[in-house]
């Protein structure tokens, strides 16, 4: 999940109790930061506050919408008048919430737009810079060359892309691409980071994937590292 508000108590504690709730978290303080990581596709659901400082929340729907990037999105305001809650549904917002609003009935919009979403059957392709990888057709490219995984080296990479600007821990990688923790061990893991990073190096995209020290491995270009929550 993608929350973009610029009060820092918000976006605090947003993270800590939709992560008290199961949800993987990223924090943007402003709008240009809030696109560049909601561009990527990675995230199910975007929590977009309307007033942010460089764009607004509505050209960031906007400019969503208009490249085709259906994440859902529930606009977050302190306004309360229907012609605002009507402009971010017209440009096509999932919901809407005003501030202060209570954090039982935000956890239950958000599982509603995940379950919809879900239903939907909404797989669109994730993207990272020039990273696109196509889950419909299990395909990467970069830019305009494809990189040629094997199934378990696309699952890998489909992890990391899929949460990027999260680290990914061994342990979670080995349960999303293995299965769960004794069908293979870290060191595997290791492995497979190396050979996916070796693909992606061949086309000059190797630094996208990175190690994390004593953590696991992140999935992020340069424009990401100044939204990474600490």
């Amino acid at each position: 999940m993608l929350v973009v508000d610029d009060e820092p108590g918000v976006r605090k504690a947003l993270h800590r109790g939709l992560r008290a709730e199961g949800m993987d978290v990223v924090t943007a303080a402003d709008g240009p930061s809030g696109l560049r990581l909601a561009q990527t596709g990675s995230f199910d659901v975007l929590l977009l506050d309307i007033m942010l400082p460089g764009l607004s929340g509505y050209r960031v729907l906007q400019q969503l919408r208009g490249q085709g990037i259906s994440t859902p999105v529930l606009m977050i305001s302190a306004k309360d008048g229907e012609v605002d809650q009507a402009d971010g549904l017209d440009l096509g917002a999932d919901g809407y919430l005003v501030k202060p609003f209570s954090f039982v009935v935000l956890v239950a919009q958000v599982r509603a737009v995940l379950r919809r979403a879900s239903s939907e059957g909404a797989r669109g392709p994730l993207r990272i810079g020039g990273l696109v990888v196509d889950r419909a057709t299990r395909e990467v490219r970069w830019h305009d060359d494809p990189v040629a995984l094997s199934p378990r080296e696309f699952g890998l990479l489909e992890v990391l892309v899929g949460r990027a600007g999260t680290v990914v821990t061994k342990d979670e990688l080995l349960r999303a691409v293995w299965g769960d923790e004794q069908a293979a061990t870290r060191n595997v893991v290791e492995v497979y980071v190396g050979y996916v990073r070796r693909k992606l190096d061949a086309v000059g995209a190797g630094a996208l994937v990175r190690t994390v020290r004593g953590h696991g491995y992140l999935a992020s270009d340069a424009a990401l590292d100044e939204v990474l929550p600490g």
